[in-house]
């Protein structure tokens, strides 16, 4: 998930240098909702909610 993180945000930087404004947006939210994502299972996981076998 942290590879599709880093490839969302090259894709918003690129867009946006580009000009393409809309689909830097898009890439960035994206990036946004990837990172919540990601910080959530971690939570879980510390937390002892989810446990990894």
């Amino acid at each position: 998930m942290i590879k599709w993180i880093l490839i969302l945000l090259v894709v918003a930087a690129v867009a946006s240098l580009l000009g393409f404004h809309k689909l830097a947006g898009a890439a960035a939210t994206g990036v946004r909702i990837l990172i919540a994502l990601v910080l959530i299972l971690f939570l879980l996981v510390i937390l002892g909610v989810i446990a990894i076998a």
